[in-house]
């Protein structure tokens, strides 16, 4: 692949991402409580449970997972606007935000699909979705190979190399700072906008699975069921 930058200001973006990445991991934390009375309120459905999430049909769940690919999409937009009229040297800081955006996005859409990540099992989920969003093919046998906490680690390196890998050379334009702005804005957006959508096929891949496993005695909703 032919480099639009030079090679020491690509393997800076990439530590920037690493590090983004990593500090998101250790300190992005949506508040599930919070979120879950959020997804209550919006869809409207007697649920009171992340079990009975799981019943709700992706097709009700789907406005509400595009609000949230839409609204992180549009926060990074915003934000690599603003930090894009510095150009190159703003490109660093940025990717630690532009991370710790992607991260809350990609909680968002797992507890929307009824995931939770409260053990480290979960968490371990929650991270092969954002590797599977990053275009990474991670098995789930590895969770039973390796412990979760040492797993984790792992993934969130390699899900930050192909971060700064993957928007390494669009961020040439930054180059010149008066067009960095809009560069930095539409990248950003774009960015966001592709993880969000590959995440969001994860989740409905994984809530397929699930269908077709044996169901227990939990409650069942019906589509569009509203309460009485």
């Amino acid at each position: 692949m032919k480099r639009f930058l030079p090679d020491g200001v690509y393997r800076a973006l990439r530590v920037a991402s690493r590090v983004g990445f990593r500090r998101a991991y250790k300190q992005v934390q949506v508040n599930p409580q919070r979120y879950f009375a959020q997804v209550k309120n919006r869809l409207g459905l007697p649920i009171e449970s992340w079990d009975d999430l799981r019943y709700v049909s992706d097709e009700d769940l789907k406005p509400h997972a595009d609000r949230v690919i839409h609204s992180a999409a549009r926060i990074a937009a915003l934000e690599g606007m603003g930090l894009g009229l510095g150009g190159l040297v703003t490109a660093l800081p940025d990717f630690g935000i532009l991370a710790a955006i992607t991260i809350r996005m990609l909680q968002r859409l797992s507890l929307t699909y009824g995931f939770q990540y409260a053990t480290n099992e979960e968490l371990a989920s929650l991270w092969l979705a954002a590797a599977s969003a990053a275009g990474l093919d991670f098995s789930r046998d590895l969770l039973e190979k390796q412990a979760a906490e040492r797993l984790v680690p792992k993934i969130v390196d390699q899900v930050a190399l192909r971060a700064g890998a993957e928007v390494a050379d669009k961020w040439a334009a930054r180059l010149v700072p008066i067009l960095s702005a809009a560069a930095g804005s539409g990248l950003n957006y774009w960015f966001v906008r592709s993880w969000g959508r590959r995440a969001q096929r994860h989740f409905l891949e994984r809530r397929e699975l699930l269908r077709l496993k044996p169901q227990g005695s939990g409650p069942r909703l019906l589509p569009s069921e509203s309460p009485t």
